[in-house]
């Protein structure tokens, strides 16, 4: 166990920051229940694919490639269906989708655990910032995509980071996004972060009185996950020195966005962010509602141009 989980204990709702993804859904009976959860195919995802899968749960576990899916989550249970869903590219986004629509089943919960971080040198999609493009905007495209799949009760757990703090002081740059004009790798992931904070509390103001919540998590910080194959390796080096002391295990990290997607103490909560299983503390920017209102209409009018 970790220094901080020591330190940290547990929160209210009886779960803290050495609380494992089995832990915090152990007793649940998932059985009927079907659940999407994108970037499958490693680390956070593979895990939240594997803890829901064994509470009896089908998942349908989507990766940048079909066959990435597939071989990621084989043995996992015959109620794992493999999707595509590359979320850089919006063809991709939407043929996602349109499977899983005529898939027929009602989602329990979207879980938008995919993304990137940190990397070294401007990369654009469409004329975007990547990681603002692939960790919001493909998320975008996706959820308010499937949003008439969403059960009654349904959820919308969307990965966001304590991260979303190093944000440029405006809080998202709408006349910066291609990132050209000035570039800095985790203003940059910053900023993306802080998009996908705001965009689960927009989508919870718009799903108020419909049955479904929306929220937001921080996992923690993980090294062993393939989120940081983008940072210089001297940087990993270092960060991973002090890893068994100060960060979590896989485990521990995909806890949070179980919890919230899965457990029954939280299913009328909305428009939260979570950390360690708890309500947690964000930014005064991800409070800013007329700064989420302004996402959602900008990400409304990059989609359409798409």
């Amino acid at each position: 166990m970790s220094l901080l989980a020591i330190v940290k204990g547990k929160g209210p709702s009886g779960f803290g920051y050495g609380s494992t993804a089995e832990e915090v859904t152990k007793g649940l009976d998932l059985s009927g229940r079907t659940y999407l959860v994108t970037g499958s195919n490693s680390g956070l995802g593979l895990e939240t694919v594997r803890v829901l899968a064994l509470r009896g749960a089908r998942v349908i576990a989507a990766a940048r490639t079909v066959e990435k899916a597939r071989a990621a989550c084989a043995g996992l249970g015959r109620e794992i269906v493999p999707v595509a869903c590359e979320l850089s590219d919006p063809g991709s986004v939407r043929a996602c989708v349109e499977k899983v629509k005529a898939d027929g089943a009602a989602l329990d919960a979207i879980i938008c655990n995919a993304g990137i971080m940190g990397l070294p040198k401007l990369q654009q999609a469409h004329g975007y910032e990547l990681q603002f493009f692939t960790n919001h905007i493909g998320h975008f495209i996706l959820t308010t995509g499937l949003l008439d799949r969403l059960a009654d009760g349904g959820r919308v757990v969307v990965v966001s980071s304590s991260a979303h703090n190093f944000a440029p002081n405006a809080g998202i740059e709408f006349d910066n996004l291609s990132g050209a004009r000035r570039y800095g790798a985790w203003r940059a992931y910053g900023q993306s972060k802080l998009a996908n904070l705001l965009f689960a509390k927009e989508l919870a103001r718009r799903l108020q009185g419909a049955g479904k919540t929306a929220n937001a998590v921080h996992p923690g910080v993980i090294l062993t996950t393939n989120l940081s194959r983008d940072v210089p390796s001297p940087l990993m080096l270092v960060a991973r020195s002090a890893a068994s002391l100060f960060t979590k295990t896989i485990a521990q990290g995909a806890a949070t966005q179980c919890f919230v997607a899965a457990h029954p103490s939280v299913e009328k909560t909305s428009g939260a962010y979570f950390a360690d299983c708890n309500i947690g503390q964000s930014s005064a920017l991800s409070h800013d509602a007329a700064l989420a209102e302004r996402l959602w209409e900008e990400s409304e009018r990059i989609v359409a141009k798409l």
